[in-house]
């Protein structure tokens, strides 16, 4: 589905179209293992390329929304590669801009998974093209040109200019798009800084938020489940908690929304009404909201790299369309299924007949599932969408 009709530029610049999705952030060329082993011992690797929020663009793209991509990238051969490449998946790459003095960022990865100690990770990108994004070098009527802003945690770590540009974004004025956040906590990138504190800020101010449970508890030390989650934050409209291989629980509350600034096609979603201030101690916390579990789904896993990204966009996929809470995670899990049975970052979804074909399923059928390589091609009937 997508946006109809431009929105206002100012000092006379051209107007920028709306688009159903606008993500910003870093992405990277990445470079994947030609066999399993060590960094020292693989010969070759294939490029590919990686970034939470360009995973998230592309993902959408594919299932058919209109989406922009807003980022900054070396004026190199990667600078080229990306821009082409995300491009490619129908993403609107025109307000990415190009840094003569900085690099495009790298990274080099073992063919095991990321989730275990199986693995090496190398990365090449501090002082890229990237981390230099600010309010000043950032065309900020595109960001804002969307039904949704999708942002995340990684990139307020890059670079303090980079925070101060997500905390812009994320302000609470009227008009601004719905903004979802995914925390995507990584100890690593925030060194001595409080890494922690800040990613809690900028969830409180988001209306959508995805967080694992295991990055609740390691970055605000939060345990008991989703609901302790909730309880740690409340302020968001919809709060999706990722709970692994066991499914993921979605908190929604009719307290806050995007506001009249998002033209949602078909039924509006639920959640939609007035958006609340950030609960402080002046302003008590709302109400306990109900929550909707549904389970994961049984699948042969590949890799597990860019499963996250792509539930995010199943998740946005459907809330997009105003598809009911269950069917968001829903679409969410078999998003980030096709994410977790192929090698790379990226992986086509499942086509959207296909996707809400399943996310109909009872729920004994829903639980029957079981998904391996190849099941995004597929077009069976629900019951014989099987690994070989």
């Amino acid at each position: 589905m997508t946006a109809t009709g431009p929105c206002n530029a100012l000092d006379g610049a051209a107007a920028v179209e709306v688009v159903d999705v606008v993500t910003l952030g870093e992405s990277m060329v990445t470079f994947l293992p030609s066999r399993p082993g060590r960094l020292a011992d693989v010969p070759s690797f294939d490029r590919a390329i990686g970034g939470a929020e360009s995973n998230v663009a592309c993902t959408l793209a594919a299932a058919g929304h209109s989406v922009r991509w807003v980022s900054r990238v070396g004026a190199d051969g990667f600078g080229d590669h990306l821009v082409e490449a995300i491009g490619a998946y129908g993403v609107d790459v025109t307000a990415v801009r190009r840094d003569p003095a900085r690099p495009t960022g790298i990274y080099f990865r073992t063919a095991g998974d990321r989730a275990t100690d199986a693995h090496e990770v190398a990365y090449y990108r501090a002082g890229s093209a990237a981390s230099a994004m600010s309010v000043g070098n950032t065309d900020l009527d595109a960001v804002r040109a969307g039904r949704v802003l999708h942002l995340s945690g990684i990139t307020a770590a890059l670079s303090g200019e980079c925070l101060g540009l997500l905390r812009a974004l994320t302000v609470p004025v009227s008009g601004r798009p719905l903004v979802s956040f995914d925390v995507n906590y990584r100890a690593g990138l925030w060194a001595d800084a409080d890494g922690a504190g800040v990613l809690l800020e900028l969830a409180r101010r988001a209306d959508v938020v995805f967080v694992g449970e295991d990055e609740a508890e390691e970055a605000w030390g939060v345990a008991g489940g989703p609901e302790a989650v909730r309880a740690a934050l409340p302020e968001p409209g919809v709060l999706v908690v990722k709970q692994g291989a066991a499914g993921a629980t979605a908190f929604v509350s009719a307290a806050r929304s995007c506001g009249q600034s998002c033209r949602w096609g078909g039924s509006r979603p639920k959640e939609s009404g007035t958006r609340q201030a950030p609960a402080s101690d002046t302003h008590p916390r709302p109400a306990p909201t109900p929550s909707t579990f549904v389970p994961a789904l049984t699948v042969d896993v590949v890799a597990t790299i860019g499963a996250g990204d792509a539930f995010a966009a199943g998740f946005l996929s459907a809330t997009l369309r105003g598809l009911p809470v269950r069917d968001r995670l829903r679409h969410g899990h078999l998003t980030a299924a096709a994410a977790l049975t192929a090698p790379g970052d990226l992986a086509v979804p499942p086509a959207r007949h296909h996707a809400d074909r399943l996310a109909a399923l009872d729920d004994q059928a829903w639980g029957r599932l079981r998904l391996g390589p190849g099941w995004t091609q597929a077009d069976q009937a629900p019951e014989e969408v099987r690994t070989p």
